[in-house]
């Protein structure tokens, strides 16, 4: 059995066993729970670890504070973290929530914006208050979607959608994402942990072999293609994060000012 309990959030998250259940909460809220390389990785290793724990029914991943996951930390990663380093860290972490046999669930609240939306997403089950949003405005800074969501966004919504979201960097409210069926439930925030902890119940006294295979099945039939995705992704992004347009973007973006991209 593998001992997952912590209640210290030096490496930007906690991860916590309570009975079944497995409570992991990204924990950098000065930051809008923006997460680091250092925390992608040992993210991705307790997502792993679960496997070696025949305890572990449920896993609950949300954000401390007012946000899920605004996403990648890059000025936390600026010393000596490369693109291939980042990119390499985030693809795990996102390969490694759905490949945990037990079911994950995504608790919301406020953004779940970057690599933020292919965390959540990568859950199986994904609930969010009614005010809360997706954004994927990589395009605005010059970048392309990261974390696996051009095929978790599509798998979900198809590609209208998943276009919609990319190429025009738009947030998407909670509502109109539960509507296109990007989520399990949108709700009040008032009743958002009640659903929460009713799910997290149930399958906490369900039968751990039925909930890995059954998980297993379903990601055959609807990700068939994220490995393929995942490679795509880690390469334009790592061309992308060296490029003038990036550059630019980024620019444009810390002096509160639209972006001018090359002709």
């Amino acid at each position: 059995m593998v001992s997952h309990d912590s209640s210290s959030s030096a490496a930007g998250f906690t991860a916590v066993r309570d009975g079944r259940v497995l409570r992991v909460t990204i924990t950098n809220p000065g930051r809008k729970n923006a997460i680091s390389y250092q925390t992608m990785v040992a993210l991705g290793d307790t997502f792993l670890a679960v496997a070696d724990d025949p305890a572990v029914r449920v896993i609950l991943l949300t954000g401390d504070g007012g946000d899920f996951c605004t996403g990648a930390d890059l000025a936390a990663d600026a010393n000596g973290i490369t693109p291939e380093m980042t990119m390499d860290a985030a693809n795990r972490l996102v390969r490694a929530i759905v490949d945990t046999p037990v079911p994950v669930i995504a608790r919301i609240r406020g953004a779940a914006a970057g690599v933020g939306v292919g965390i959540a997403l990568a859950a199986d089950l994904v609930y969010a208050a009614d005010d809360s949003y997706l954004l994927l405005a990589f395009i605005n800074i010059g970048l392309m979607p990261d974390g696996g969501a051009a095929a978790l966004v599509a798998a979900a919504a198809g590609r209208p959608l998943a276009n919609e979201m990319a190429l025009l960097g738009k947030r998407l409210p909670a509502t109109a994402a539960k509507q296109a069926g990007l989520l399990t439930a949108a709700l009040p925030v008032d009743e958002l942990d009640g659903a929460v902890e009713a799910a997290v119940d149930k399958i906490a006294a369900g039968p751990r072999r039925a909930l890995e295979l059954t998980k297993k099945a379903l990601n055959l039939a609807t990700l068939t293609a994220l490995d393929e995705v995942l490679a795509a992704e880690k390469s334009g992004q790592v061309e992308l994060l060296e490029s003038a347009d990036f550059r630019e973007g980024a620019a444009a973006m810390l002096g509160k000012r639209k972006a001018v991209f090359a002709d």
